[in-house]
């Protein structure tokens, strides 16, 4: 795989269950790109959550280690931008 980027931004992940080769696929789409793109993740779910949606602890537990590894979390806990201008939701 030839990367020309130098970072990767994956926005709103784990939110709908994936099943078995779709979990697979983003364990080795993120093993492809571990230690060669900084990688961006927003999720409103805990890594201990991940498990849920992805189904197999094993999977969940080889992407979270490649994620993790020399990484930086920022946890927000302000109000959300996309709701912020709103009135009423719907």
């Amino acid at each position: 795989m030839v990367l020309k980027a130098h970072l990767i931004v994956i926005d709103d992940i784990m939110t709908i269950t994936m099943v078995r080769n779709e979990a697979n696929s983003f364990f080795h789409f993120i093993n492809a790109l571990y230690e060669k793109v900084s990688i961006g993740i927003t999720t409103n779910k805990s890594p201990k959550e991940w498990v849920e949606t992805i189904g197999d602890e094993v999977i969940t537990t080889a992407i979270l280690e490649r994620l993790l590894y020399r990484c930086e979390i920022i946890k927000m806990t302000c109000e959300s931008f996309r709701l912020k201008n709103r009135k009423t939701i719907f």
